[in-house]
């Protein structure tokens, strides 16, 4: 799931200066489960705005939408938008950027930073997993992502800085490498570490658009 963090009170109230309507946005999925975005964390957030700012005349509405980066969702906000002057999104960024698009007339501003796509480890307690890289090599490397947990994000590891399986950062800290050598030596197939994996091609950190398969034709009706 994609997790992410509140950001410090005082950046938000700096954003909402000056807007005396503001509504409060949480999302029921990701930022809810992590414990960062959900319909609880937009009361906390509501009412440290009005402890801080009431004397100024905000006035912090509430709402909270299945997903923030899905129109059908945001359509339940359409009758509240004319009654204030800006929004707070509580989202991840993809899920602010469709609430800017659904209401251009708005300011729309972030609540929370996204942080990673993670797993959960314990209540309130979250562990990066996945950089969205484009390019997935865990099927070659025991299930273990070089991209995320190396240091270095070595598609073919190790470096030479492996330290009786710490890496030479923080001795705290594994190395991937060590990791996946001792995963595949387990699973019998630790020949496969020696396959070597082409450079990844970053290029494709750009904006990108997936279609899944068999949804070809009608996300071209769509397009028109």
């Amino acid at each position: 799931m994609i997790v992410a963090e509140r950001k410090p009170f005082e950046e938000i109230k700096a954003m909402v200066s000056g807007y005396k309507k503001v509504l409060t946005v949480g999302c029921g999925t990701c930022v809810a489960v992590c414990l960062a975005g959900g319909s609880k964390e937009v009361a906390t957030l509501n009412a440290e705005l009005e402890l801080a700012l009431g004397k100024d005349g905000i006035s912090p509405g509430a709402a909270t939408v299945e997903r923030q980066c899905d129109m059908e969702f945001l359509a339940e906000l359409d009758p509240l938008a004319e009654q204030y002057d800006a929004f707070i999104s509580m989202a991840c960024g993809a899920g602010i950027q469709f609430l800017a698009e659904r209401f251009p007339d708005k300011p729309v501003f972030p609540a929370v930073n996204t942080s990673f796509i993670g797993v959960n480890l314990d209540v309130g307690w979250y562990e990066e997993k996945c950089r969205a890289c484009g390019t997935c090599v865990l099927g070659t490397t025991g299930g273990i992502c070089p991209v995320t947990m190396c240091a270095k994000s070595l598609f073919n590891g190790p470096c030479g800085g492996t330290n009786n399986g710490s890496c030479e950062i923080n001795t705290d800290q594994p190395c991937a490498w060590y990791r996946i050598h001792e995963r595949l030596s387990a699973q019998g197939r630790l020949e496969q570490i020696m396959e070597i994996s082409p450079a990844n091609d970053w290029s494709n950190q750009k904006p990108r658009k997936i279609i899944q398969p068999g949804y070809e034709e009608r996300i071209k009706a769509l397009q028109g």
